[in-house]
Parts: structure tokens; sequence; C-alpha cells
């Protein structure tokens, strides 16, 4: 079961409002710009529902509200009529927009402005920590706006706006006035009637409405221009054939909102909302909230963990079948931080490592219940693999972990049977994850080493000697970190042995008393150098590794196009299939622990699965090139992102049979989707 807490993004489409598309698209299928009884029944529809919408709106007489495509559509429409009014108005050289809009607002004040011609200057209106107008700013820039733009609440944060405090700043302001509506629809009284607002855009998929469907208010008397001409539809306001089926599914949503049972009320919400911050809390030590709650609509939450990214709660929750975003969904998908949270002068780590959580007003006890359930599983997950921020459960450390940033790898070598282990290349911004886990696995380092002797990597030794002191090497070293006096370190069954060259120290790990190393790291070192000293069949672990390449060999020439068309995929639907072809394969989660501990494995009972994150891969990589014949290697992961980066690591070394589940385990069909947990034997 999904437990879906993304509402602000999008919602599901409300059994009603599904029901009635269904009916306009089946039996009123008229075009209500016809005049027979078919086209005279839509007419009805769309007048009936715009009634209702009126009246739930409260805009008054004299109003005009039109169906549009969306909350974009809306803004496009209300932005080009206000600066089209303002052409030849030499009094007004000034737009101004909330530093915290949506993109979509100064996207479409920055547009019409060019396209019109008109050269006024773009201002946002700064807020305050707890994201609200400056309204002393507002009041001090007004007389010479044209047009102010604000939301009626944030989409990322839930912050409502004090639009009474907004309006008394424009007294005297000749400013138009535009209001996002899109988070308030059927969440908070706009009384349009009542202000002197004169744009107000929605969009119906906030509100279990399907998406392409919204609404803009235009005031009495707002200067207007179609966005687009065409057959006069919408009173000639707004051309084309209407969207039947969106605006009776729109009047559905309309009517739940109207019949006080199907949604909950606001006081209910808040219940809901507390139960689930409550359970974030105790999920998430440190857990701090990005916006007072007080102020904020009841339906969303957005927060940030102490050393926790943004990313990695995403991927947790999603292992866990929680849907969450990292915040507006339109910017989500890129690593950035959050320009509102910044905008509300937050620390960088809580811009960066923020996260929305937020329902809408159709969930129920069980589902709340649920979600709970959910989250508080999420933090144990973390307290078992050794990532919350306290209370963390010891953990074995054993073999090679990759770690990454920006491009540049640290590699943490741990030995179970001697209970030791060896740093190589760590960064400063990498030290709190890596005291963490040392710190969980207790063991003391025997050496922290530096490849290339960069200036960071000393930074980072000197931090852990703060941070775990008692875990650090009691030896002296060189510049490198190397045990002065030391031929090798001992690792158990294995030992680390080095080459010095111009630029660093190459890093031999290999059985003990072997010639031949395994694996070497590597800093700058070209391959002329490395040839004295590694063999052919020996993987080399770069110090930097931008283009994801795991692992190389010297002898790999191979050029980087070549190896991305010789990826071999297997596509959801093919997934039985390829087992029946291939029932020897070898199916591996490289997802990381803290997501395998929460998620489900494919339905297949036959198939043999291991569980290998990316981060481990170096531990099996060697075996499985090594093995005569190769045994197809199937990958899988959330997305099929790092799957893929492990099959074209094998690929590029020579494997010929390693393959990737592509879209990973979120576009499986429905037939082959996660039915069972995996063998938890399997993820130790």
């Amino acid at each position: 079961m999904e437990i879906y807490l993304d509402a602000n993004a999008t919602t599901p489409v409300l059994p009603q409002a599904k029901a009635a598309a269904i009916q306009a698209m089946v039996e009123d299928y008229g075009n209500p710009s016809s005049v027979h009884s078919t086209g005279l029944k839509a007419k009805a529809l769309i007048d009936g529902v715009r009634a209702r919408a009126q009246r739930l709106l409260d805009t008054g007489d004299g109003a005009s509200l039109l169906f549009t495509s969306g909350a974009t559509e809306g803004i496009q429409t209300a932005v080009l009529s206000a600066l089209n009014s303002l052409r030849g108005n030499l009094k007004i050289d000034l737009l101004l927009y909330g530093a915290t809009e949506h993109k979509a607002v100064p996207e479409a004040l920055k547009h019409w402005n060019e396209v019109l011609g008109l050269r006024l200057q773009i201002l946002a209106i700064p807020v305050d920590t707890q994201g609200r107008h400056d309204l002393a700013f507002l009041r001090q820039h007004s007389a010479r706006a044209g047009l102010v733009c604000t939301m009626a609440a944030n989409n990322e944060t839930g912050v409502i706006s004090d639009l009474d405090g907004i309006e008394a700043a424009l007294a005297g302001s000749p400013a138009l006035w535009l209001v996002d509506g899109v988070q308030a629809l059927g969440k908070l009284p706009l009384r349009l009637q009542a202000r002197r607002i004169d744009y107000a855009p929605f969009s119906g998929h906030k509100l279990y409405a399907p998406k392409g469907i919204g609404l803009l208010y235009v005031r009495a008397g707002a200067p207007f221009t179609p966005l687009m001409a065409g057959g006069g539809q919408e009173g000639s306001l707004r051309s084309g054939t209407e969207n039947m089926s969106g605006i009776a599914a729109l009047g559905a949503v309309l009517a739940a909102l109207d019949d006080g049972q199907t949604l909950r009320d606001a006081a209910t919400m808040q219940g809901f909302r507390a139960r689930l911050g409550e359970a974030l809390v105790e999920a998430f030590p440190g857990l701090v909230f990005n916006a007072p709650l007080d102020l904020s609509l009841p339906t969303t939450l957005n927060f940030a963990v102490p050393g926790l990214s943004s990313r990695l709660l995403q991927d947790l929750f999603d292992a866990a079948d929680v849907r969450v975003s990292g915040g507006s969904a339109c910017s989500a998908a890129k690593a950035a931080p959050s320009f509102v949270l910044q905008a509300m002068g937050l620390p960088d780590w809580q811009a960066a490592g923020a996260v929305r959580l937020s329902i809408g007003p159709a969930v129920d006890e069980a589902f709340i219940d649920e979600a709970c359930a959910r989250i508080r599983a999420c933090g144990e997950s973390l307290r078992r693999h050794c990532l919350s921020p306290a209370n963390n459960f010891p953990t074995i450390g054993d073999g090679i972990t990759r770690f990454m940033q920006d491009g540049a790898c640290c590699y943490l070598l741990a030995d179970s049977v001697s209970k030791s282990c060896v740093l190589i290349d760590a960064r400063p911004e990498q030290v709190c994850r890596l005291a963490q886990a040392l710190t969980c696995q207790a063991y003391p380092l025997l050496a922290v080493l530096s490849t290339t002797g960069e200036a960071e990597h000393a930074q980072a030794r000197e931090l852990l000697a703060e941070t775990v002191p008692e875990l650090m090497p009691n030896k002296p070293a060189d510049a490198l970190g190397w045990p002065l006096g030391q031929a090798a370190i001992t690792l158990g069954a294995q030992e680390l042995t080095r080459k010095i060259d111009g630029q660093g120290q190459v890093l031999l790990l290999g059985k003990v008393a072997c010639a031949t190393p395994v694996l070497a790291f590597i800093g700058l070192n070209d391959a002329e150098s490395l040839s004295a000293w590694v063999g052919s069949e020996t993987l080399l672990a770069p110090a930097r590794d931008e283009a994801q390449q795991l692992a190389l060999f010297l002898k790999n020439e191979r050029q980087a196009e070549e190896e991305e068309a010789a990826v071999q995929q297997v596509q959801g639907a093919q997934l039985k299939a390829f087992m029946s072809y291939h029932p020897d394969a070898l199916l591996i989660d490289v997802r990381e622990p803290y997501e395998q501990f929460l998620s489900h494995t494919p339905e297949l009972p036959t198939a043999q699965m291991e569980a290998l994150p990316l981060s481990r891969m170096l531990n099996a990589m060697q075996a499985w090139l090594s093995e005569q014949p190769q045994r197809p290697l199937l990958f899988f992961c959330r997305t099929g992102n790092r799957s893929r980066q492990a099959a074209l690591a094998l690929t590029r070394l020579g494997h010929a049979q390693a393959w990737t589940l592509a879209g990973g385990l979120a576009l499986l069909p429905s037939a082959a989707r996660p039915m069972h947990q995996p063998d938890p034997a399997l993820y130790v």
C-alpha cells in the first residue's frame, strides 16, 4: 500500500470526480457552444460548476470566473492582463512579487515584461524567518508598483500569508494585486469579494480533480487581456473548446467541499498533522520544522534533519512506499537548496536538506495510523544502519565501503576479524558521516591515508582527530598518513602496501605475502607509472570518479560512447521471461541497506538474489569478472540509475553478462511488483 504524502504537488482523483469525468465523456459529451439539446446540457453543466465555485470562493456579483488549464495559465493570463494595462503609464516603474512565490510568477513577470517592451524593474518582496512578507518594504515601494503578486499560502512550507496586512500595505497604491490561490483552495477562506484582490488563479489537481483544469478569478473592473483568442468561449475571455470532463470532475470536488462530510475540516487536519509531526520527531532526533506550524496550513510539514541530506531522506521514505518531496514538485528533481527557505534566511543545511510532507483533506484515521507507523520504521532503519543523528545500533564493519562527495572518492577498509580499519582519501565534508560510521563499528583506525597529498585530506585527518580521538592511529605518520617505519598495514588476511611517486602514493591491497595486488587505490597517476606496480587484472579504485566508473583496468581503453551503447537492459515486463531464459542469473539489489531494510524485492520465487549496495561493489567485482563462464548478473534499484551504473561498470571491465533493470522497481508492472519482504539474512 502506497502512503502518499505529497498532496501539495498533486493529489489522486476523488472517486466522485472520476465518475463525473467519465459521465461527461460518455454521456454528457456535447459541445457547450452547440445550440441543440446535447450542447445545452453541456452548457448547463458548465454554468452549474461555475455557480458553485463562485459561491464557495465568495466572488460576488460582476466578477469573472473562467475555466483554464491550470494555475500556470491563470498566472500568465493575469500577468499579461495587468502588464498590458500599464503600457504608457509613466508613473509606474516597478513590479513586485513575494520572494517565496512559485517560480511561475517571477518567470511570467519576466516574460511579459520583455514581450511587451515595458522595461519595468522587477523586485522580490523580502520575507522574514517565518516566511511572511516584509510589509514595511511593501509600503515603501507600492506607490511605484503596477502589479503586486503574493501567495495565499506557500506550496513548500505551507506558510499562510497575511493577506489583510498586505492589503493594508497597499492602501493608496495604484497596484493591481494577484494572489496565487492554488494551495488555499478548500483550505482557506479567501473572501475574494471583500478584499481588493484583482486576480486569483486556482488548480484542480491540487485538490482531487484531474490535471488540466483550473480557475481564474478576475475582479469586476480589473483590466483583462485574453491569453488565447479564437472561438470566443468563456465569454470571449478564454477561447478554446472547454475541457468538459475536467470541469465536471472539478464540480464534483467542489460539491464534496460543500457537503461537509467527504473532506475533513481544518481542526481534524490539524490533529492529523500533529500526529505526523510527533512521529517525525520520534523517528529523527534533532529534526527541526522549517516553518512555524501555527502560521501554516494544517496540511503541510516542512522539515530538515541535521546530518541527513534531502536526497537520502526521500530515498528512505520511498523505500517504505511513503511519497514525500524535497520541496516544490517543479524543482524537486534538481539538486539545489530550496530558494524558499533561503529567502527565509534559514541556514544552508536546512535549505539543502528540506523535505516536504503534505496531506489532503480526504485522508482518514487509518491512513494517518499507517503513515505514522512507516515514519517510525524509517527512523528504525536509520538507527540499524548507523545513519540516525542519535541512538544508532552497533554495526559490524567488513570489506570496502566507498563514500562519494562531489566526484571525490573516500574508501573505508574494515576487517571484522582483527577489528581494525583504514581510511583512504577522506575529505572535510565527509567527516561527520565517517565519524558516525567509525563510532558504530568501533574499530580503531590503523591509518588515515591520502593518495594525492591534498590539503583537504590533511584537514579531514585533523577533524577526525577532534571528533573520534579514541579511534585515531596511535603511531607517528608521514604527510600522506603512512605509519613511519612500517612496510605494510595488515588487515586480517589482507595487507596494504604502497608505492611512492611524484604525485603521492599508490596503495596496493592484496592477500598477505601475495605479490600481485587485487586492488590499487590511485590518485593522479599516469598509466606508465602504474604499469610497474599493478597487473593487468588489478582493479584500480580512483581518488576521483566523476564518470561513475567505480573501478578501472589499465588495459581498458574503450570509448565512453561505445560503453554506453553496450549496457544491456531488461524491461520490467520482461523480467520473468529473462529469468526463464537465464535461470542461473543472480539478481543484485544495489540499493543501500537502509532502503533494503524497509522495502521489498521482486516476486520471483526461484530467483537467486543478493544484496550488495553500490557503495560496496568493489568487494565483489573481481570475483564476478574472474568467474568462468561468467554468470548473468541483473542489477536492480529503485529507479534504475544505480543499477545502470553497476552494469555499466562491469561492462567496461569486460563482463559480457551484466544487465540493468530499466526504470528500477518503480516501473515494474503491477503483476511483477514487490509483494513480499526479502530474506533478512540477505541484508546483514
